[in-house]
């Protein structure tokens, strides 16, 4: 039997702090998408080359990710802010299934509650679908699926390969918004470069723009596994499932290091 020492507790601090995180996410990140593609937005005129303002968006969505990473947010949840992050934390037994499966319940109500304030934006919001991202016209779900499964792939062996050397570690955060100015030009046509099935969940909901929703989970999650089979080597390195803050871990034992430990 289960000692009560050992019975699972639900560690609601942890799940708000990552419910918060990844709305703030969704409503900085999504309100820089709004604002620099949406219909009447000076922005069209200020920077005409679409390529361009691509490379800042995904920049500085980049940067609200790391920022969050970096705050007293991150320092407690882990910043994982991604479903496919948390999969990935999970498959290297970093976390026990309950943990994770709660942290993407998380993720999904902060996305939602995070892009309502989307809707202040109106006309200019809507033009866009207030950032939801969809398959690309000329390119087909599976060719969609595949673009989601590459560029998560890059996430999350970027996110790993960092986390693993600890020299490396303190700049995990830095690498990601020039990580996604590099990947979202390159593949936003495809299917949007979501990499991250909360970020496409919350626009979803509040614009009805749930076309090929499937390939925003299937794509990360294949991406996800492919990642950690090709940097097992590394993997095997990584310590706690937090993307920064490495020395704040109260709840290095009843939670991250759960399964490890008792292996």
């Amino acid at each position: 039997m289960e000692s009560h020492k050992d019975k699972w507790e639900v560690p609601w601090r942890l799940l708000v702090f990552e419910m918060i995180g990844t709305g703030l996410l969704l409503v900085g990140g999504l309100s820089l998408v709004i604002f620099m593609f949406g219909a009447g937005s000076p922005m069209e005129q200020w920077i005409p080359s679409v390529v361009l303002r691509r490379i800042i968006t995904s920049f500085l969505f980049g940067c609200v990710g790391a920022t969050i990473a970096l705050s007293v947010v991150g320092k407690v949840s882990g910043a994982h802010i991604n479903p496919a992050v948390t999969f990935g934390f999970w498959m290297m037994k970093k976390m026990d299934g309950k943990t994770a499966a709660s942290y993407v319940l998380a993720q999904l109500a902060g996305a939602f509650l995070g892009c309502l304030p989307l809707l202040l934006w109106g006309a200019m919001g809507r033009s866009i679908d207030f950032g939801a991202t969809v398959p690309g016209a000329s390119y087909s779900l599976e060719a969609a699926m595949m673009g989601e499964a590459a560029t998560t792939f890059g996430l999350v062996a970027a996110l790993f390969v960092f986390i693993a050397f600890r020299r490396l570690r303190p700049f995990t955060p830095f690498m990601v918004p020039f990580l996604y100015a590099v990947m979202v030009p390159l593949e936003a046509d495809i299917s949007g470069t979501s990499t991250n099935p909360a970020r496409t969940f919350g626009p979803s909901i509040i614009s009805g723009r749930w076309d090929g929703w499937w390939v925003y989970w299937l794509g990360p999650l294949i991406g996800a596994v492919i990642a950690i089979v090709v940097c097992s080597r590394f993997t095997r390195r990584i310590e706690v499932a937090k993307l920064y803050h490495f020395g704040y871990e109260p709840y290095r034992r009843r939670i991250f290091h759960r399964m490890a430990a008792s292996k």
